[in-house]
């Protein structure tokens, strides 16, 4: 139960400092960090560590995988975005409305009710 806690109070954390009304909101939010440093980019979301080292701690389970590949995509996407926005500045009309519709607050809580899931998941099966 104590992972489930930590887990959340990270993903809580993540949350608070990535919060927008915009995906682009959410994703300038994160450039800010980036243009310090990939590496200050990276600390700034203690959720992926947790997962990296709670598969290791589960000896590669299954659930633990899957979370820890969710993550990894979660932050490569973020990567490939701020990319093609802020230093590419290619992206297409499309995808520029998509990122400037708001969004609802609950959307960036979701990773509460999955991610906890997968960790239960990983510790009783």
């Amino acid at each position: 139960m104590i992972y489930i806690i930590i887990y959340i109070a990270f993903e809580l954390y993540e949350v608070q400092w990535q919060k927008a009304d915009t995906m682009q909101g959410m994703l300038f939010r994160m450039y800010h960090y980036y243009k310090r440093s990939i590496f200050v980019f990276l600390l700034m979301h203690p959720t992926f560590y947790f997962a990296a080292s709670f598969m290791i701690f589960t000896h590669y389970n299954i659930y633990a995988l899957l979370l820890f590949a969710i993550k990894s995509a979660d932050i490569a996407t973020k990567l490939i975005l701020m990319k093609q926005i802020f230093i590419d500045k290619e992206l297409s009309a499309e995808m520029s409305m998509m990122l400037q519709t708001p969004i609802h607050w609950i959307l960036p809580y979701i990773g509460l009710t999955v991610y906890p899931f997968l960790i239960y998941m990983a510790l009783f099966s």
